[in-house]
């Protein structure tokens, strides 16, 4: 079965810290989504003001479980605190070819 990759791009709030924002990723990484059925790695990705986090997952089912989750754990909230939630772009993929 292929891997997928969970996309989301995204803005931070006006004045929001780079610092405290990784600080908060990091937690939620360690203490949630590393935890999850089928997680491989989460890498974030940035281009001026503009943010991306690439998630991949063993499968496509393990994906869209996380990001269908309906309850936000207080480390997601603390998270997703700095983000303009606006400015989201979700994308799930399926990974084809790797080189």
């Amino acid at each position: 079965m292929a891997k997928a990759v969970f996309y989301v791009s995204f803005k931070l709030k006006k004045g929001a810290s780079v610092s405290e924002f990784l600080a908060a990723a990091e937690q939620l990484n360690n203490g949630y989504m590393a935890k999850q059925k089928g997680y491989i790695s989460w890498q974030q990705l940035v281009d001026g003001d503009t943010w991306a986090d690439y998630i991949t997952f063993e499968t496509m089912e393990d994906a869209k479980r996380v990001a269908e989750s309906t309850e936000p754990n207080e480390l997601a909230k603390a998270f997703y605190a700095f983000i303009n939630l606006n400015s989201c772009k979700v994308h799930m993929y399926t990974i084809e070819k790797s080189y």
